[in-house]
């Protein structure tokens, strides 16, 4: 082992005397800089060697590369690089390729191993380790997509970039990622190859000594993968992707009719196709004589309409639920859009409110559509029709809580004499471990529309209800009303019938502690006796619990004598990393930085 370190050790030395001969570095740094390597070299060749040895050899000799850059740049010399970078490069290299192999199976190993050849510009080593990468790693279409960017982009070769796609397609046959990025590839050499004649052209050259083949250029090898991924992968929505990249060159007109006449004629049964060919009418282009706002208003409702014409014609053949979704989408969209057009605006909102309708009478309507149709509804001030729409939607989605807590809160606030039966009508069909948000907001309800006796009688069934979240909300509940109407005797008296019966939350106890140091004075002992009740629920988990008692103790009221109990109760209490969590605070508490 020594051998090899030494036989290493001595390889770098011409490098680091040119460094100190060119004036990059001085004795005493290049001294260091052996010292290290060594060091460093000891390490990887230890019996059981560490991966992140080898990440720190290759990340000291990176941050050597970046300071023989800076260095150069400083006194601006910039010869012998094939001397003293070069061998820098070659070892980082071999350390990345003795690692890769022991750890073969690490990604991102491999991938730091090709940003940093893609980094330091060396193209030939960069193929090596691509293909490396990929004999270990041929299962991630990810990695095949990488190598042939890196083929394209930094080695200028969309021969290699074709070859590692066609490779990659053999171990992915039906691989969207894969299809998308190749049809792209193809698109993107067919754009280089046009703007590589363009300017021998601009430049009066003969472009007939060049080789540019016609079907090349007009994106024929695109059209082929095309095809051939449409074959394997079926499907509006992939095919639509393909066109979206198709749509991002300028010169793929035709490219682009094909794909969607048979887009159109495989897929009309596909809502996903009808979308898009509606959507298009949105990208007619604006006259240039329309000037004014009014003008480009009613250009814009001109071409909102005639998507509406396309949808409706789809419903026509496509009566479908995702036909429905993708047309009330749409017109949702487009109410949102801010306008200074309020004729616009309105026709927008008419238009959303129609769909709506439409969709909801053909009960094809989806269930998350109901709360923007209310939204509408009720910043219209149409109250009539919002109170019907949110009893409708409860009685076709009566599983849904979701519904059943937008339309009761819908009713609440339109104070509609529905909401008191609806309530009870929730709970019947609703699961009741999913009940709670209805309980409260029947709580709320309750505090302000009925009466006390209705209000108490409430209460005490949501404490009896077996859902544990159920009780604890209506404990928390119950006590804030009783402390608001009766005061603290009531907040009191309501407190000590309820301290024994579980489950309880914490926020129930500190609210008994707040409402007990609103009181003019506030009796410590029956602050301790809400402390001491909530820490025998807390007191294992919660470490915030201990520290507002500690800090109880030290306020007005309490005896600072007390805290050093506390300390050690919570010390003996807490569990996991409550107790570390619970010892800095106390001493941060101690030194007065809380």
């Amino acid at each position: 082992m020594a051998d090899i370190v030494q036989q290493r050790i001595e390889d770098r030395i011409p490098a680091l005397e040119q460094l100190e001969r060119v004036g990059l570095f001085t004795n005493k740094e290049v001294k260091s800089m052996l010292k290290r390597s060594t060091a460093l070299e000891y390490k990887l060749h230890r019996a059981v060697p560490s991966k992140d040895d080898f990440i720190a050899y290759i990340q000291y000799e990176i941050n050597v590369l970046e300071l023989i850059k800076k260095r150069r740049s400083r006194i601006g010399y910039h010869f012998k690089r094939e001397e003293i970078e070069f061998p820098v490069i070659h070892r980082i290299n071999n350390v990345f390729r003795r690692a890769t192999t022991k750890w073969q199976e690490d990604v991102q190993l491999w991938l730091s191993m090709v940003a940093f050849n893609k980094k330091w510009g060396t193209k030939t080593q960069l193929s090596k380790v691509l293909s490396s990468m990929l004999a270990i790693h041929p299962d991630k279409p990810a990695l095949w997509i990488m190598a042939a960017k890196c083929e394209l982009e930094d080695r200028n070769s969309s021969e290699s970039a074709r070859h590692l796609f066609l490779r990659a397609l053999r171990f992915h046959p039906e691989n969207k990622k894969v299809y998308q990025e190749y049809f792209r590839m193809e698109l993107m050499h067919a754009e280089k190859l046009r703007k590589q004649q363009q300017e021998l052209e601009q430049a009066k050259i003969d472009v007939r000594e060049y080789e540019f083949s016609p079907e090349i250029l007009s994106g024929k090898l695109a059209e082929v993968v095309y095809r051939d991924a449409t074959q394997k992968i079926k499907g509006a929505a992939f095919v639509l992707s393909l066109l979206q990249i198709a749509a991002i060159f300028d010169f793929t007109k035709e490219l682009q009719d094909t794909i969607l006449q048979e887009l159109q004629s495989q897929y009309n049964e596909d809502c996903l196709m009808w979308d898009f060919i509606a959507k298009r009418e949105m990208d007619a282009a604006v006259a240039p004589e329309l000037q004014s706002a009014r003008g480009r208003a009613s250009d814009t409702d001109r071409r909102e309409e005639r998507c509406c014409v396309v949808y409706e014609e789809a419903l026509k053949n496509l009566n479908t639920e995702a036909m429905w979704t993708c047309y009330v989408t749409f017109c949702l969209e487009r109410s949102k859009r801010k306008t200074n057009v309020t004729e616009l605006q309105e026709k927008r909102k008419e238009r959303l409110l129609r769909v709506l309708q439409s969709a909801h009478d053909a009960r094809l309507l989806q269930e998350t559509f109901y709360k923007s149709w209310l939204q509408v509804l009720l910043s219209a001030g149409d109250k009539v029709s919002a109170t019907q729409i949110a009893i409708t939607a409860i009685q076709r989605f009566s599983q849904s809580v979701e519904m059943w807590n937008l339309s009761l809160q819908t009713l609440v606030h339109l104070e509609s004499a529905e909401a008191g039966h609806l309530f009870q009508e929730a709970l019947k069909h609703v699961n009741p471990k999913e009940t709670l948000p209805i309980w409260q907001l029947q709580a709320d309800w309750s505090v302000t529309s009925q009466t006390p006796e209705e209000t108490e009688a409430f209460f005490q069934k949501g404490l009896l209800s077996p859902v544990p979240a159920v009780s604890s909300s209506m404990k928390e509940k119950y006590l804030e009303w009783s402390y608001k109407t009766g005061g603290y005797k009531r907040a009191r008296k309501t407190f000590i019938s309820l301290h024994e019966h579980r489950p309880f939350t914490k926020l129930f106890f500190m609210k008994m502690v707040q409402i007990e140091k609103e009181q003019e004075t506030p009796k410590m002992s029956n602050l301790r006796d809400y402390y001491e009740r909530a820490l025998r629920e807390f007191g294992s988990s919660d470490e915030d619990l201990w520290m507002d008692y500690i800090k109880e103790e030290l306020g007005r009221y309490g005896n600072p004598e007390n805290c050093g109990k506390l300390h050690w109760r919570a010390v003996k209490t807490l569990e996991g990393e409550s107790v570390e969590h619970f010892t800095t605070k106390y001493t941060l508490l101690q030194t007065g930085h809380i």
